[in-house]
């Protein structure tokens, strides 16, 4: 009897470790397709996807609006020597049809650039930040002159102070 028992026994032991290698062996394959799914969806779904769609229609190139050299004098002390700021502006706009509705304004824009430059001190375009300040200045007041056409940015092609 006491050996009936221990196969008895042996027997009901023995049905857990199988179970548990099934439970391991079904998580292993689980695990393995699981990767192999997102190695599929992460590297070669997107791959096929790029190709499916359409290309995008090429970037027009934008266009310039050429303004008149300007030569101000700048501001300074009393008893200095006075110093004067050579500019050649460009004006980048989006697009072909712009270039034609800002041209009739140029007048208003060589105004307002000159009434503006006047104003500047050869302190204000000292160094790289100066110079920036000094276009987005220009750029947000030829905006307001030539609304409702926008310009993208207002380009130097000479700065000279002298």
């Amino acid at each position: 009897m006491a050996e009936n028992e221990a196969e008895g026994a042996a027997e009901v032991i023995a049905p857990p470790k199988n179970k548990l290698k099934l439970i391991i062996m079904i998580v292993a394959a689980l695990v393995i397709l699981g990767g192999g799914a997102a190695t599929y969806f992460l590297f070669f779904h997107r791959h096929q996807e790029g190709g499916a769609h359409a290309e995008a229609p090429p970037v027009k190139p934008p266009s310039f609006v050429e303004v008149p050299d300007m030569l101000v004098n700048l501001v300074g002390a009393p008893g200095d020597r006075t110093q004067y700021l050579k500019v050649k502006i460009v004006l980048e706009v989006k697009d072909e049809k712009q270039v034609e509705t800002i041209k009739p304004s140029l007048p208003r824009v060589s105004d307002i650039f000159q009434t503006y430059l006047r104003e500047l001190r050869p302190t204000d375009l000292n160094g790289s930040a100066g110079l920036f300040r000094l276009k987005e200045e220009l750029t947000r007041r030829v905006n307001a002159a030539v609304a409702p056409s926008q310009v993208s940015a207002v380009l130097f092609k000479e700065i000279v102070v002298q």
